[in-house]
């Protein structure tokens, strides 16, 4: 029985050119702008000496105190475990909502797959090996990338031009309602018959009064899904019951709803048309495929939350889904990532299947290699837990 015997957290620092992040926090196109983001690598070594690597490109330093923290009560047990190591983290984090255990359980995952020689996707029963995909914009900017509903339509042509055929719109940060629907009926105008539309406020529009009014040009645009739309913050029930009952267009929530047991609740109390599930967020693949299995349990349907390999495993033995979330992208930057794999992984938009899919990696545990020269290069911390 192998067991863990040491967890290593490396921090690294990274740029991307063309962004600026604006008030609300969100990121936004901006020529010659320029953002630090910082991501943090996580490496588990078992008594045999086969190696989980897990790379979050998306650092909140929260997460990462939680992963430290709870990195120690791990050392020492069976590292195929998950199910237990999930259950006691679960307990050991029930008043932080379990973020930081999602980077120690993937990690796991790809060990496991890489002691048994096959992905992780066969590991959870996959099927799929290429995976429908949308375009998942940045919010709209006033700085000539997605500045206005013609900007918008011009990208979604770009889109479907590439290969993909289903796109999702952030709007603006400073979210008008009438800008908002005239947006949401323009590229239905543009490309409604050709492409799946949703859309996702990001909670920026500011009254229950504003998301039913861009839900209605939903409904006429015939949109896919209408997603997390107020500032309530994609918590109350009660709202997104109400909006259901009001509106056509299926409401899709759960990205800040956390836990097994909250999820359920919010589709049993009918707030919800769709499950927002992420590996990254939800307790890593041990949880997310919880959710999934939940949702299939009550026939709906669980979309995963952001790009990355994490994601394209857990769809790949998915039956309940239809996209994978090319997030995020914008015209003149594409969808900017940090070059941290040596293997050819990509999550550009121009790698899109003409098909309108991207596939899922092939081999052993996650089935991608990291660039370790650029992360350690870019080093701002290490911890190592023995």
């Amino acid at each position: 029985m192998p067991t863990i015997q040491r967890i290593e957290f490396e921090t690294f620092t990274f740029p991307i050119e063309g962004l600026t992040v604006d008030h609300s926090m969100n990121a936004t196109y901006t020529p010659g702008g320029r953002i630090t983001r910082t991501g943090y690598a996580v490496t588990i070594t078992d008594s045999e000496g086969c190696v989980g690597e897990w790379v979050n490109i998306n650092h909140d330093a929260t997460l990462l105190a939680q992963a430290k923290y709870l990195a120690k009560m791990l050392i020492g047990r069976d590292a195929d475990s998950r199910e237990k190591m999930y259950d006691d983290c679960k307990r050991a984090q029930r008043k932080t909502w379990g973020l930081g255990y999602a980077d120690l359980d993937i990690a796991l995952w790809d060990m496991a797959g890489k002691r048994y020689g096959v992905p992780v996707s066969r590991l959870l029963g996959g099927f799929r090996e290429r995976l429908p995909t949308y375009a998942s914009t940045f919010h709209g900017d006033r700085n000539g990338g997605l500045s206005s509903k013609e900007a918008f339509g011009d990208y979604a042509e770009y889109c479907y031009e590439l290969g993909f055929r289903a796109f999702k719109i952030h709007g603006w940060t400073d979210a008008d309602r009438r800008e908002e629907a005239a947006n949401v009926l323009h590229v239905a105008e543009r490309v409604g018959d050709r492409m799946d539309l949703m859309l996702d406020p990001a909670c920026e529009l500011k009254t229950f009064g504003d998301a039913l009014y861009v839900g209605r040009a939903c409904d006429e645009a015939k949109f896919f899904w209408y997603e997390d739309p107020y500032r309530d913050g994609g918590y109350s029930r009660h709202a997104h019951k109400k909006l259901r009952q009001m509106l056509k267009t299926p409401i899709l929530m759960g990205e800040h709803v956390r836990g097994l047991e909250a999820k359920a609740d919010m589709i049993a109390a009918e707030a919800t048309d769709y499950v927002r599930v992420n590996p990254t967020l939800d307790m890593g693949i041990t949880g997310a495929m919880k959710m999934v299995h939940l949702a299939e349990a009550f026939g709906l349907d669980a979309e995963m939350h952001g790009a990355g390999p994490t994601q394209r495993h857990c769809m790949a033995a998915m039956r309940n889904t239809n996209y994978y979330e090319l997030a995020l992208c914008a015209p003149k930057i594409g969808n900017p990532k940090p070059p941290i794999y040596t293997c050819g992984y990509s999550d550009e938009p121009e790698d899109v299947g003409k098909d309108g899919c991207f596939p899922v990696p092939t081999g052993p545990g996650l089935g991608v290699s990291y660039d370790w020269d650029f992360i350690r290069k870019n080093s701002a911390d290490r911890l190592v837990i023995e």
